[in-house]
């Protein structure tokens, strides 16, 4: 085989397919579980919980990460004409960094329009 690293996304694509379809199931199970007991279907859905919407959830995150990013970017590009730090480690740290520390800030961001709510 000429190309190995092919094989990678399949992989990748094959992991994040399992992992949903395991805790789908296992919710599944759990829940036909609780209703076999005799259970109401009312304890999977909070009466008087008010929870944020998802798509403001997903705006929040993807906009500290998309922030993170550019700073990372701005950061790294200092980094390499002001220290004169190599190009190849420089850019790929320093972004993937800061877009850690936007997600970051996403989930605190989210954990208080959640409490807000």
């Amino acid at each position: 085989m000429e190309n190995p690293e092919i094989i990678i996304i399949p992989i990748m694509f094959g992991v994040i397919f399992g992992i949903f379809y395991l805790y789908i199931s296992a919710r599944n199970k759990e829940r036909l579980a609780l209703i076999e007991k005799g259970a109401e279907a009312s304890i999977f859905y909070g009466k008087n919980k008010r929870v944020t919407p998802i798509w403001k959830v997903i705006v929040i995150n993807l906009a500290f990460l998309f922030m993170g990013i550019g700073l990372g970017t701005l950061i790294a590009e200092g980094f390499v004409q002001g220290f004169g730090m190599d190009e190849d480690v420089a850019r790929p740290g320093v972004i993937f960094f800061m877009a850690g520390l936007g997600l970051f800030a996403g989930f605190y961001a989210t954990k208080k329009l959640n409490s807000d709510a």
